[in-house]
């Protein structure tokens, strides 16, 4: 049974109301004082209010404003019974979160016509509400689970730090690294275009396959193997129409020599301290993994100073909105990485807090993936 709240100060209003409804099997609370309204509603729930917009102790829109401004309120039906009806008051009432109005005099038959579409109207708000925490609950267990199958940090010989920051629609973010022997380091970061599992799904299983190595006949000492390979058993039309963009590397701590390719992701980018903080993009021209199944894919060599730190890192790291609408770039987030380093605050979560208060919106939109290579810790 649908439970109706009623605040109106007025007996004869109450009376007429609460005849009607119950005649039509609603269960009807009655009072006529707004505290009190909004007390009851954050008690009992009600599916659908009607309330006098001239009420005395509390004006009706204010009575309005505090019970949509509650999360658990959100989706009650709200109907103004009110004698105005100019285009003024009502922008006034679908601005304080108003949902219709029932002019005075009452007219029985749009009173029971307005209640039964406004609780439809309800009913159908709150199992889009309940399918929506569903899915945000399968897409927090599915970043929990990506995030228990990305590695450790890992402090020797070298240093590296990462961080995962899912989006709230979860995105295709993924990254490993691992020790081919005990000179040669493989790192890489994917990203799949798209948002939620199936996003999600083909990062995870590219992540398994390289870590278990089972791309057969592949020398993963060579990135532009390891790209073509890829690119040869994930092609968009098997995919769902998926690709992905990864940076893929191989670090050779001996003779400190990166070997890398890039396959549409943004470049990483190499900090050297000495003598003064030089910048280098490390990219390759190429196009994302399973977009043509011919795609040729380039390896190039760095040599890593001294005091060096390679960032490898997602586009949702510097795609980001500002106040003034506009979106934040690759040569900006360069900068600030320059600019920490210069000041010695390059922790990732100090990168991290800068980021956020660049960021105009309360979450990202995007994931958030970086890695921080030191290779002299």
């Amino acid at each position: 049974m649908s439970l109706i709240l009623v605040i109106d100060d007025d007996p004869t209003v109450q009376t007429l109301l609460s005849r009607v409804l119950k005649n039509q099997g609603y269960q009807v609370v009655l009072t006529n004082n707004g505290e009190e309204g909004i007390r009851l509603a954050r008690q009992l729930y009600p599916g659908l209010v009607i309330c006098e917009w001239t009420m005395q102790s509390i004006s009706g829109l204010e009575i309005c404003r505090r019970i949509k401004a509650e999360p658990s309120l959100s989706t009650v039906f709200f109907i103004f019974l009110t004698s105005l009806g100019s285009v003024s008051d009502c922008v006034r009432a679908f601005n304080a979160g108003a949902d219709d109005f029932i002019t005075k005099p009452i007219e029985q038959n749009e009173l029971t016509a307005r209640v039964r579409a406004g609780l439809r109207l309800h009913q159908m708000s709150r199992d889009l509400q309940k399918q929506k925490q569903l899915l945000e609950a399968e897409l927090a267990e599915a970043a929990d689970y990506v995030r228990s199958l990305l590695p450790p940090q890992l402090k020797e010989p070298l240093e590296i730090n990462s961080r995962f920051i899912p989006s709230l629609r979860l995105g295709g973010d993924c990254f490993d690294y691992y020790w081919l022997d005990p000179d040669y380091l493989a790192v890489y970061l994917l990203d799949t275009a798209g948002h939620g599992l199936g996003a999600t799904l083909p990062s995870i299983s590219v992540l398994n396959m390289l870590r278990s190595r089972a791309l057969d006949g592949i020398n993963y000492y060579q990135p532009t193997e390891v790209l073509k390979a890829l690119n040869s058993t994930f092609q968009m039309t098997s995919q769902n129409s998926k690709y992905f963009t990864i940076w893929y590397g191989v670090y050779n701590r001996v003779n400190r020599q990166l070997i890398y390719s890039n396959a549409g992701h943004p470049p990483a980018v190499l900090l050297s301290e000495k003598p003064t903080i030089q910048v280098t993009k490390l990219e390759t021209p190429s196009i994302p993994i399973g977009m043509f199944p011919d795609t040729n894919y380039i390896d190039k060599f760095c040599q890593i100073p001294e005091s060096s730190t390679l960032y490898i890192f997602s586009d949702g790291v510097y795609e980001l909105h500002l106040a003034n609408g506009s979106i934040w770039e690759l040569d900006s987030f360069i900068d600030l990485l320059k600019t920490e380093h210069i000041l010695g605050n390059c922790k990732l979560d100090n990168i991290l807090a800068q980021l956020s208060q660049i960021n105009s919106k309360d979450s990202f939109d995007d994931d958030l993936s970086i890695l921080q290579i030191r290779f002299d810790n």
